[in-house]
């Protein structure tokens, strides 16, 4: 073999190597402001159900994973960006996020409710409970109804590029006047200001939210889930294309996927979700 061949294989080895070793390290990206999803101790150290997941799921797959902080409003344009690999976020999976990302499966439920604090004429509303919006019917349109007639003049507080958002701007539930806000945190405050009516989120946030400070939360109305509270919360992950990143990203897909069947069948997602939502809230 000539020093020129032999030259040519030892880079090309070194490449798969180095390939090998990038391929093995992975980045995932969270807010750290949404408990119990994610969120940060006193020390500023990220925690929650999704930071513990993600660490269970790196160690089935194999990968060194490092999982990092990002505001909610720019986390998909981060991903888009690759400064990370994966969002794990309490992110759900809709039909509009999946225009511009994929997804793995689901790994856990996040069904949405109105929270209002103790006292409030909302506590009185009466809407049957867990409505799916995918499957229409009469309960359905009773929920929406009532929620219309409910709200209408009032002031409903939510973070900003949520579904829940999303849901108070389709007019569904009539004209609501919508106070939005960057993190979960800030609505939760203005909430038990009083600076709302009431307030709209995943119904763990509240619940969470309410053990920990103490404050007079409740939750009202229905758990929405389905239509446009998507269906179930998932890894995001850049769509695969044509290139050497596309391709990781593809192969990343199928190892998230298969690590999530792994952690479901050994019962790991749900002893995490009873751990930090008190239920199973596996998929």
């Amino acid at each position: 073999m000539n020093i020129f061949k032999k030259t040519i294989l030892t880079i090309f080895a070194s490449l798969l190597l180095t390939t090998n070793v990038i391929a093995d390290k992975v980045k995932i990206g969270t807010e750290g402001a949404y408990p119990p999803w994610n969120s940060k101790d006193s020390a500023g150290n990220l925690i929650g159900f999704e930071v513990d997941l993600a660490n269970e799921l790196c160690k089935i797959m194999g990968h060194e994973c490092t999982i990092v902080e990002q505001d909610w409003d720019g986390m998909i344009p981060a991903l888009l960006m690759r400064k990370f690999d994966a969002i794990m976020a309490g992110m759900s999976i809709t039909a509009e996020r999946q225009k511009v990302i994929t997804f793995s499966q689901g790994y856990a439920d996040e069904v949405a409710q109105l929270a209002v604090m103790k006292g409030s004429s909302l506590e009185s509303m009466d809407t049957p409970s867990g409505i799916n919006l995918s499957l229409g019917g009469s309960d359905v349109k009773k929920a929406l109804k009532t929620l219309t007639s409910s709200l209408a003049g009032k002031t409903v507080c939510v973070q900003t590029a949520t579904i829940h958002q999303n849901f108070l701007d389709s007019g569904d539930v009539g004209s609501v006047k919508v106070r939005t806000y960057k993190t979960q945190d800030e609505v939760n405050l203005d909430l038990t200001a009083g600076r709302c009516d009431a307030a709209l989120a995943a119904a763990v946030a509240f619940t969470d939210y309410a053990e920990k400070s103490g404050e007079a939360v409740v939750l009202v109305g229905p758990t929405f889930s389905g239509g446009a509270f998507g269906n179930g919360v998932g890894v995001g992950i850049r769509q695969g294309g044509d290139d050497a990143i596309g391709t990781r990203d593809a192969k990343l897909l199928k190892d998230f996927n298969k690590a999530i069947d792994k952690a479901r069948k050994q019962g790991i997602i749900s002893k995490l979700a009873i751990k930090h939502f008190g239920f199973d809230a596996s998929m």
